[in-house]
């Protein structure tokens, strides 16, 4: 384990301090160099993830507080999480990260916090996709055509270069508007009405939603991979627990951090004990896995996912 911290970061000054409007924390995030990151911070020991803070705010909606520090940089990350935005035109997930230079307490960019919450989450399905997925050419179903569809589909498509997308959505207006934007970036893309009967046909799968209910109850193949960010909290649900069961049973089930033990709903609503789960940290530092069956990656979150996008946007400035 590395005691250092990323070498693509580089020397900080006040040149680098700037606020960030969400399309220049997109320039800053390439789906590449996310990635790499992601990887050089599982690999670096000086990182240190506090538990966050989650204040459940009048309404429904909850505040996050998220730090994270490695040997030179530290983040905060503060955000609103209003589910109830669905139905107002608002998006549910608003808010910032603030990167610090940890020598001198400088404020060095703030970004914005959707953005990075949307392209890191991408980011790491598409590592665990890379280090699990028996198999990687697609097509890809993508469930639920919200933010987080559209930064999967791009994600998947500019990192492991999936040329073929299924999308389903409750909405057929943000389904199609989806495929619209699959077809623009390239790629060969259709609405399905069923997402369980698509799911025969893709060996990789993500899901994307709100969380409020079972989207995917289908059986993945031997070959399959799922990769479930929609629920984060033990409430909340994606996929059904006959699903959970099976690849718990029959394959691989990888958690995005020890948190995801007491957060993801999926698991815990399928009477499955997660304490038995290995984590992405886990198999990528034992290497390359030999995975055997389905693969179902839990991601719920982590600060530190947040960290590594700060210093991706760093090296970008």
């Amino acid at each position: 384990m590395r005691t250092s911290i990323s070498p693509s970061t580089p020397p900080l000054s006040p040149a680098t301090a700037a606020l960030l409007s969400p399309a220049q924390t997109r320039e800053r995030l390439p789906y590449a160099a996310l990635v790499r990151e992601l990887l050089l911070l599982l690999d670096d020991a000086s990182v240190q993830v506090p538990p966050r803070l989650v204040q459940g705010l009048a309404g429904g909606g909850s505040l996050f507080v998220m730090p994270a520090i490695d040997a030179r940089t530290a983040i905060a990350k503060l955000i609103t999480f209003t589910p109830a935005n669905a139905g107002r035109g608002q998006p549910a997930i608003q808010g910032d990260v603030l990167v610090f230079d940890v020598a001198t307490g400088q404020r060095l960019l703030l970004l914005d916090g959707p953005t990075v919450t949307a392209r890191r989450t991408a980011a790491v399905s598409v590592l665990a996709a890379q280090r699990l997925a028996p198999d990687t050419g697609g097509p890809l179903l993508i469930v639920g055509a919200g933010v987080q569809g559209h930064a999967h589909l791009e994600a998947f498509a500019d990192v492991l270069k999936i040329t073929d997308v299924m999308i389903a959505s409750r909405s057929e207006v943000s389904a199609q508007a989806l495929v619209q934007h699959a077809r623009t970036l390239g790629l060969r893309a259709h609405v399905v009405d069923d997402a369980n009967a698509a799911l025969a046909d893709c060996p990789l799968a993500v899901t994307c939603t709100p969380a409020h209910g079972v989207v995917l109850s289908a059986l993945p193949g031997g070959r399959g991979f799922i990769s479930a960010v929609g629920a984060f909290t033990p409430s909340m649900v994606e996929l059904s627990p006959g699903l959970c069961r099976h690849v718990a049973a029959q394959g691989t089930v990888c958690l995005d951090t020890p948190d995801a033990r007491h957060e993801a709903g999926d698991l815990l609503q399928a009477g499955l004990d997660t304490s038995r789960f290995a984590t992405l940290a886990e198999l990528v530092r034992a290497g390359t896995p030999q995975t055997a069956g389905p693969v179902l990656f839990k991601s719920c979150g982590w600060a530190g996912w947040d960290l590594a996008a700060a210093r991706t946007a760093l090296a970008a400035a």
